[in-house]
């Protein structure tokens, strides 16, 4: 259970990792190409969401800090997808200063959208977005909440270990997190009402991530 009652989401794999991670740490270097299998597809889609078309690069530096400190790691598999992303992050932003441009949004892959379990309302929304989709609707959010949501449906990360992530108050990156999912809810349900002949609501246009509203 994470704080104030929050289940934990264990993905599917995670018993997996988690025995793929210890023996890669004795330096079986099967295991780590397991671990990196599991890993890579959920790190490179919130990459992807951070720094556009420079995701792959930027997660080979990532998987190289990774193999590097991996001794150092203890944990589970859970913790394990949480520390390779803040490590991800951590060289994202990195990326952004030299490259001193804001983050863009970017074509999420369709598979890292996909959340194992029971779903929220707000996750469910999330079900029936093409890539075209996720990619004008997260670039609209907020930064806070285009994060919140990559870490916890793209990376699967449960509320405390996106905190963690991210620097932040669980509290604080579970409310982004449901603003986030919220608003592309109501987007959603805006475009189903144009697409039918409604009304729909106006907005600004997409921003790129990390532009405030």
């Amino acid at each position: 259970m994470g704080q104030r009652g929050e289940p934990r989401r264990p993905q599917p794999r995670d018993g997996e990792l988690g025995a793929a991670i210890a023996r890669a740490q004795d330096g079986d270097e099967t295991a780590f190409a397991v671990a990196y299998r599991i890993v890579q597809p959920g790190l490179l889609g919130y990459l992807r969401g951070l720094v556009g078309d420079d995701a792959e690069d930027v997660a080979s530096d990532a998987w190289l800090e990774i193999a590097r400190d991996l001794g150092r790691f203890k944990g589970d598999g859970a913790g394990f997808r949480g520390w390779s992303a803040t490590i991800a992050r951590h060289r994202a932003l990195d990326h952004l200063r030299r490259r001193r441009v804001r983050p863009r949004a970017a074509p999420l892959e369709q598979d890292a959208l996909e959340l194992p379990g029971r779903l929220s309302t707000h996750d469910q929304a999330l079900e029936s977005l093409d890539t075209e989709r996720a990619l004008e609707l997260v670039r609209a959010l907020p930064r806070d909440q285009a994060e919140a949501v990559l870490l916890r449906v793209v990376v699967g990360l449960d509320g405390p270990a996106a905190a963690r992530v991210l620097g932040k108050r669980p509290g604080a990156v579970r409310t982004a997190a449901h603003r986030g999912l919220k608003r592309l809810a109501r987007q959603l349900d805006a475009r189903g009402a144009v697409d039918t002949g409604g009304a729909g609501v106006t907005d600004d246009g997409p921003r790129t991530l990390g532009e405030s509203t």
